[in-house]
């Protein structure tokens, strides 16, 4: 839920989230990967075949 939290309080959408994750640039962290598109950052982890969004913001 703290992602979707994060979301609603920065104004970012559901089409942004998965446009970052499409088309963004990644960079490998520690626990996972950070994506980057525009404005959009986020960061999330890959298990299986789902993706799991850990943080979102903006700047």
């Amino acid at each position: 839920m703290h992602a979707k939290e994060q979301m609603v309080l920065r104004g970012v959408s559901k089409s942004q989230v998965l446009e970052a994750l499409q088309k963004g640039a990644k960079i490998r962290q520690t626990d996972g990967f950070l994506s980057s598109y525009g404005y959009v950052k986020v960061a999330y982890k890959i298990r299986g075949e789902a993706y799991i969004i850990k943080t979102v913001m903006v700047g």
